[in-house]
């Protein structure tokens, strides 16, 4: 998350395992939850929003894409994503839709301007109980079964991270493969180029 007391130490940390990054930018949420720094609000204007924006990917140059934290009212509104998506363009960054809302249009605004996007599939920790967490674990598994791939969001709760510390392993015991999100967001792109280059050749 930008501006946070230790998002300096988290990226270089990250960075140096080769792990890949993602900005976690606040976007205000229908509960009017409290943001946090970096914040993107419904009460910016282009020149804020941007502004807002370009400052926080400043403060992390590692990171290879954006997801959005909360963001149930913002995702919402065309206008606020395509001002958000002209930044991701001129930086060359692909957006993540951690999809808090059924009626986001990031991805929608993403696809307009030419940002390459892909969406959540699982929140894993909604609920931490162990139970809870299995479950969702296998939900996961069952779309990453059913599409190829599955991408799902967790939150550092000491109750999930026990719980995968544990379920990791047997994951990768499964046949599953764990892999950065631009990877899947590489191979969505190379997809939709293949099925319309068989378009066009069946013509």
């Amino acid at each position: 998350m930008p501006h946070t007391p230790y998002s300096q130490i988290f990226a270089t940390l990250a960075s140096q395992s080769n792990k890949e990054l993602l900005l976690h930018v606040p976007m205000q949420a229908l509960n009017g939850k409290e943001l946090g720094p970096g914040a993107l609000t419904l009460n910016m204007n282009k020149e804020q929003l941007q502004q807002t924006l370009g400052t926080a990917l400043a403060s992390l140059p590692q990171v290879k894409g954006v997801n959005n934290h909360m963001g149930s009212a913002l995702t919402q509104k065309s206008q606020a994503m395509k001002w958000t998506m002209e930044v991701l363009k001129k930086r060359h960054l692909y957006f993540l839709d951690s999809r808090t809302t059924d009626l986001s249009q990031a991805q929608n605004a993403a696809n307009f301007l030419g940002v390459e996007n892909i969406g959540r599939h699982v929140f894993l920790d909604n609920i931490t109980t162990p139970e809870q967490l299995q479950f969702r674990l296998d939900e996961l598994k069952h779309k990453a079964e059913k599409h190829n791939f599955a991408i799902a969001i967790a939150h550092p709760y000491p109750e999930t991270i026990k719980f995968l510390r544990h379920a990791l392993p047997q994951l990768t015991e499964q046949g599953f493969e764990l892999v950065p999100v631009s990877q899947l967001v590489e191979r969505k792109y190379i997809q939709l180029a293949q099925a319309e280059n068989k378009g066009i050749s069946a013509r």
